[in-house]
């Protein structure tokens, strides 16, 4: 089947699978109040592709049928641009502000299947042959794909690894004639209401006698036994022009609980092998996934540089304070775009014959945009001062007694009438300090782990042999 519409996506959302919201067990995600915008907001993803078929299709390398970029497996920096091309454009249209977008998993198993040979090690052909053969059927079918990739913490003092007998974390407890039975739990399926399968694969690595723990499958949302619990919905249905983001960028999180599912042999990828499952993450799964990561981000802060100084000119904010603000978006932006640029340049082949980016400018980005994010909300909400809370609904500016009233007392500098300042900083609020913006900026704090341990990683992982090298010219001269 070739790539798919929003119309056939929002089909495939009646499965009959459990997705709690409240203390209501959802039967139809498209049409509920607390996702419909953002079933409509992914469906504009899958369309997006079919309006943009340069950028974002490509021909499956065995049925030759159209199938999305994003499930691309580069091979060479010429594949890196032409799936750069293909994230941007998903990235535009959701502003960065949906990170979990179907084609972040497509990326993610288009890396997985190309380092298949990570995966075959250690006796697991296998399960690297499953893992090859799913990735054919995510990109032949379309499929929005999410994933629940770390174990719950119940108690902190007991430290992040798990031990054997861990009644919480998802471990096998049985084997059926058809593949294995799981139990426990897992977070957090973000884009859970909107996808059409679960993924899970490995996170921090395991202890010695955790092999229940090491496992990796592909299953559907409607799989007997797993059971979805969402946050409180921050998704609006009121207009989009007053809820421009709200409205249909809501992805959703959900913490998800494996009540004795049943997983098919031929869905697993890992099935108890330590070793695998403690290595297949550590070189190629973050310098892929960060390509879309980054395109993301640097799409985000470009658009929030630009509301930002829309902001201002919406009321000749010309003071230099204001002036400094908005240079110091731009340089988030700016770094961010010259960092994706680096590592793409310097690309290189990470084994297997696939081609990834550079990892260190990465990894630098990742450190370091956990404060950013925070940092660029924080400015918006200081330039919107009190005009953040002085922008009226739609519904007032079409009210034929108040709409004069408005056109002369919340103009804008300048010829900005009414309504158009009103959007501008609507929108701000959304982006910077509505309920959605505040889940936003939790993610962008932890999504890829927290500023503080990521600039750990990058300390103990760095290159340091120029470094060194310029100061022991100054500790071992004579």
């Amino acid at each position: 089947m070739p790539a798919r519409t929003g119309a056939a996506f929002l089909r495939g959302l009646k499965d009959g699978r459990e997705i709690w919201a409240g203390s209501e067990k959802v039967s139809d995600v498209a049409a509920h109040p607390a996702f419909a915008g953002a079933a409509q907001g992914v469906a504009g993803v899958f369309d997006l592709q079919l309006a943009h078929p340069q950028e974002c299709l490509m021909s499956d390398p065995e049925t030759g049928e159209p199938i999305s970029v994003s499930h691309l497996i580069p091979r060479s920096r010429d594949d890196l641009a032409r799936r750069h091309a293909c994230l941007e454009r998903i990235a535009e249209y959701t502003v960065g502000v949906m990170g979990r977008s179907p084609d972040y998993m497509n990326v993610t198993y288009a890396g997985f299947a190309g380092r298949c040979d990570e995966w075959g090690a250690n006796g697991n052909e296998a399960g690297a042959e499953n893992l090859v053969n799913y990735q054919k059927f995510l990109r032949r079918n379309d499929i929005s794909l999410t994933h629940a990739l770390l174990h719950p913490i119940v108690d902190k003092g007991l430290g992040e690894f798990i031990d054997p007998g861990n009644d919480v974390a998802l471990h096998k407890v049985g084997e059926t004639a058809h593949g294995i039975i799981v139990r426990g739990a897992r977070v957090l399926a973000t884009l859970a209401p909107f996808a059409d399968e679960l993924a899970v694969y490995p996170g921090y690595p395991l202890k010695p006698g955790c092999e229940d723990y090491a496992l990796s499958f592909c299953i559907p949302m409607a799989t007997p036994g797993l059971k979805f619990l969402c946050r409180d919905t921050f998704s609006q249905s009121g207009s989009a022009r007053d809820f421009p983001l709200s409205a249909r960028f809501d992805e959703q999180d959900a913490f998800v609980i494996f009540d004795d599912v049943e997983v098919p042999r031929d869905r697993l990828h890992i099935n108890g092998n330590l070793a695998v499952y403690n290595q297949v993450m550590i070189r190629s799964w973050w310098p892929n996934v960060m390509q879309q990561t980054m395109i993301r981000a640097q799409t985000k802060l470009e658009f929030a540089w630009g509301l930002a100084s829309k902001m201002a000119e919406a009321v000749n904010g010309v003071q230099p304070a204001a002036a400094q603000m908005l240079g110091e978006i731009w340089t988030f932006a700016e770094f961010t775009r010259s960092c994706v640029q680096k590592a793409e340049a310097n690309a290189h082949e990470y084994g297997n014959g696939v081609w990834l980016p550079e990892g260190a400018p990465l990894y630098a980005l990742r450190a370091t945009l956990p404060s950013w994010f925070p940092r660029v909300n924080e400015i918006i909400r200081q330039l919107g001062s009190h005009n953040l809370f002085a922008a009226p609904t739609q519904a007032m500016l079409e009210d034929s007694g108040l709409r004069p009233l408005i056109d002369r007392y919340l103009r804008g500098a300048g010829d900005l009438t009414a309504e158009a300042r009103s959007r501008i900083f609507r929108l701000a609020w959304d982006f910077a300090g509505s309920a959605l913006a505040s889940r936003n900026e939790q993610y962008e704090r932890f999504y890829l782990a927290s500023g503080p341990r990521n600039l750990q990683f990058c300390h103990m992982l760095a290159d340091r042999s120029r470094a060194d090298r310029l100061v022991d010219r100054f500790l071992t001269e004579e």
